[in-house]
């Protein structure tokens, strides 16, 4: 029975393997993921950087007090997003974070009519996001 025995370790090592595979795989969707959280950090500078971001006008320093405040919370969770790339201890939490901020953004966006191309630019991205944090959810519960 060698033969078997060295088809199981064979085995053993496919599946370890596999696994290695699929925790890159995690921590390249959460890189991603962090980048496109981080992106927006740009609008901390300014009501000139959230108008390049999202083309819009910021009328009062009340909003845009508001939106650079929204830019320092995208840097907390970008991130931690980028740490949990290399703390996998760190993923689960990662990946609820993500998806709760993809999509609360994306119920508010169904919620409101008249879009424009930067923010609708926005929503796609984020769906992309959405659909990478799920797989990432998926394969990290599996691995």
């Amino acid at each position: 029975m060698p033969g078997s025995q060295i088809l199981n370790i064979s085995y053993i090592f496919l599946i370890e393997e596999i696994g290695e595979q699929m925790k890159i795989l995690v921590s390249s969707i959460l890189f991603i993921v962090s980048i496109i959280h981080l992106l927006p950090v740009a609008g901390v500078l300014g009501s000139d950087s959230i108008s390049k971001l999202y083309g819009i006008s910021i009328q009062d320093s009340n909003t845009e007090i508001l939106l650079r405040h929204r830019a320092v919370l995208f840097a907390i969770i970008g991130i931690f997003l980028f740490l949990s790339v290399f703390r996998n201890d760190y993923q689960p939490l990662a990946i609820a974070i993500g998806l709760i901020s993809v999509v609360s953004f994306l119920m508010l966006t169904w919620s409101v009519d008249g879009l424009n191309s930067k923010i609708s630019r926005v929503v796609m991205i984020d769906w992309v996001a959405l659909v990478l944090l799920i797989a990432a959810g998926v394969i990290n519960i599996l691995i």
